[in-house]
């Protein structure tokens, strides 16, 4: 049987059982950059026409080495070390010429959107982490002055306050409050060093509802089924936690399932504890409402559904989402139904041995 090899160098049509060449095409010598185009189509996933022709020359069954020629035959383990460059005239000069000329082009494409969501999803858990430090610092040091503020305003209208007003007595007059604090009187310059930190998280928060509202945009028109099911904001996470959507969509659903649980998941191989049911997920509220005993089945049959949302939303299908959560919703009716009462504890076996007063059992 014969195998299709594909080098950098050219395409090898051989004798499976033999090791050896029946026919082959290679690479222009010297056109760098010709080479360099085929090699990028190669990487995106395309069939080149040198392999088809020698792929049509095959007598019987074709195997190929490489899983995106699996139209063209079976893919098979074949050890094609004995194919070199220097065989055929090709130079390691000539090799770097077309690497470089490769990674430029790989480098100068357009870059899909999940990859854009990905790094939006980071930079806004960069910005909650800079938020919770700035606004833990506000509340100790804005506290000493007026520390009744935390009961009446929280988060950003906590910042802007301060940031608007400074003194108590000016908070007080926006909130139509009248109360006495028990806070300590602050030096001007000092107030203006605690409204320059309350300005600063206030925009803080407005770059944090802007980055939301992108992410959002993003992921509605990159992932429509997924967030048919989940919410825009839990969709976004599971395709950064996946590393992009192309990733998420060859994923196993049970991978999907346990996306975010990665270090509970190894503290369970490591340990031999119980092993998470879920990651992320559980955000959904029809896995986190659920009984303890039914939520790991919600969630594989929620990560089920999801991974035909991402499949769909990556290779560009048709809407299929609002099915994908009627079909998700009569399995958690189902699940409940069957699964009503949480399981029986085993009980524990054996007899306990009776104890003498000198502390040694009956023999």
């Amino acid at each position: 049987m014969a195998i299709l090899v594909t080098k950098w160098f050219g395409v090898f049509l051989c004798d499976e059982k033999t090791g050896r060449i029946i026919d082959k095409r290679l690479m222009p010598q010297d056109d760098a950059q010709s080479v360099s185009e085929r090699l990028a189509s190669i990487q995106r996933g395309a069939l080149l026409d040198e392999e088809r022709e020698l792929a049509a020359l095959a007598e019987g069954k074709l195997a190929v080495s490489d899983r995106r020629q699996s139209e063209l035959g079976k893919p098979e383990l074949f050890d094609s070390s004995f194919i070199t460059p220097e065989k055929y005239g090709f130079t390691p000069e000539y090799m770097h010429e077309v690497m470089i000329g490769l990674g430029k082009l790989r480098t100068s494409e357009p870059i899909p959107r999940d990859r854009n969501l990905v790094q939006a999803i980071r930079s806004l858990d960069d910005q909650i982490a800079t938020i919770n430090l700035y606004n833990e610092r506000l509340h100790e040091w804005y506290g000493m002055h007026f520390p009744e503020l935390a009961d009446y305003a929280s988060d950003a209208r906590y910042a802007n306050l301060i940031a608007m007003n400074g003194e108590r007595e000016g908070v007080m007059e926006e909130l139509g409050l009248e109360i006495e604090s028990i806070g300590s009187d602050m030096d001007p310059a000092d107030m203006d060093a605690i409204r320059d930190l309350a300005d600063t998280l206030s925009r803080l928060y407005d770059d944090k509802e802007r980055t939301e509202g992108y992410i959002q945009g993003i992921v509605e028109a990159t992932c429509p089924n997924m967030c048919a099911m989940v919410s825009a904001p839990l969709a976004a996470r599971m395709v950064s936690l996946a590393g992009g959507l192309e990733r998420l969509a060859s994923l196993p659903a049970s991978t999907v399932q346990l996306l975010g649980a990665e270090k509970a998941m190894f503290r369970h191989l490591r340990s031999g504890k119980r092993g998470p049911k879920h990651g992320i997920i559980y955000q959904h509220p029809d896995v986190h409402r659920s009984p303890y005993w039914q939520r790991g089945k919600v969630a594989r049959a929620l990560a089920g559904k999801l991974l035909i949302a991402a499949k769909v939303d990556q290779y560009g299908g048709e809407f299929i989402g609002d099915r994908l959560n009627e079909e998700f919703q009569r399995r958690v009716e189902d699940i409940r139904r069957r699964y009503p009462d949480p399981p029986k504890k085993p009980q524990k076996s054996g007899k306990k041995t009776r104890r003498g007063r000198g502390g040694k059992g009956k023999r």
